[in-house]
């Protein structure tokens, strides 16, 4: 009998000291997955976090706007929190919120056509972050790494005016991973280190119109390839 009361006492131990961390780390993780401030107030990133994480979120953090970047998930199935595994789509928990539910999926084009030409993706973007009205808003896709990344990345460029090399260090710094953060992945070379700050699409007048041009918004960059400053 008493070595039956040790092992209970033992197992209980562990319980205590190794397995509820671990559970408790798993429940912060989901509730608020890789929330990172970007810019006071107005831009915010993270994962795909549970229904419970988003609700504080968006109370704590007065979002307005919640920016899905998931092209494989346009409108998740979000878990209500980490004990209940029922789920809620995300369009409908941000109605219920009150606010702004934005699904915009990362394109890619043809290499030979950048920086002339770039994502549509981008364009939409900028077109969401131009309205005032948006703010504050938060960014996320799945993990919030890589697609979240690089539209941070065209935030800090055109809006705060960091330079590709200065968005492509932070991508990095924040998880992106150094063997996918290179000029070969296509969507950090279209997306970051051939962005030019300041332009914007202009619609056509009418059907029929021919396809849409570009024009600047301020001041712009120089063309050609980014100097990464030793980054890579």
């Amino acid at each position: 009998m008493p070595r039956v009361r040790t092992l209970a006492l033992s197992a209980l131990v562990v319980l205590i000291v190794v397995v509820w961390p671990i559970v408790e780390y798993r429940n912060v993780y989901a509730f608020n997955k890789r929330l990172r401030e970007v810019t006071p107030g107005r831009v915010y990133r993270c994962g795909e976090m549970n229904a419970e994480g988003f609700a504080d979120t968006v109370a704590r953090l007065k979002i307005r706007t919640v920016l899905n970047l998931q092209d494989d998930y346009p409108d998740p199935d979000v878990c209500k929190s980490f004990w209940d595994w029922s789920t809620v789509k995300e369009s409908a928990l941000c109605q219920r919120l009150g606010v702004q539910y934005v699904l915009i999926k990362p394109d890619l084009i043809q290499r030979r056509l950048t920086p002339l030409e770039r994502p549509a993706a981008v364009d939409e973007f900028l077109k969401l972050m131009d309205d005032e009205n948006a703010y504050p808003v938060l960014i996320h896709c799945k993990a919030g790494l890589h697609r979240t990344g690089v539209m941070t990345a065209v935030y800090r460029m055109e809006y705060e005016g960091w330079s590709p090399a200065e968005a492509y260090r932070e991508m990095k710094a924040h998880g992106f991973g150094d063997w996918v953060c290179t000029s070969a992945n296509d969507y950090v070379n279209e997306y970051v280190l051939q962005y030019r700050r300041g332009l914007r699409h202009v619609e056509p007048a009418a059907a029929g119109s021919p396809p849409t041009a570009v024009r600047p918004r301020g001041r712009n960059r120089a063309d050609g390839t980014v100097d990464l400053d030793g980054a890579e």
